[in-house]
């Protein structure tokens, strides 16, 4: 998969698009294709430093976004009987 990383604080310049492997989710979660993905203003403050954090290692600006759900672990389907195809996720900061 494509994805937009930074590896140290600074301006656009530092951003990088990389080609990613594409994980299975692990047990609860799903994977969401995403479709569009906005650019919020955590999303640059933390890029550039303005939060007073320092990127230690490659992280994906992305708060934001909407997708597609393409995939679903058997113990989530179990938990919860209605699963959507397609969602409006508020995302985490996590890659």
């Amino acid at each position: 998969m494509r994805s937009v990383i930074y590896a140290k604080t600074g301006d656009a310049s530092v951003l990088q698009v990389v080609e990613r492997p594409l994980e299975e989710p692990a047990d609860g979660e799903v994977r969401i294709r995403v479709v569009v993905s906005g650019v919020n203003p955590t999303d640059w403050k933390t890029r550039s430093g303005a939060f007073g954090r320092s990127a230690e290692e490659p992280t994906v600006p992305n708060h934001d976004g909407a997708g597609i759900v393409d995939a679903v672990t058997i113990q989530l389907v179990t938990q919860s009987r209605e699963a959507a195809e397609s969602i409006v996720e508020r995302l985490t900061a996590r890659d």
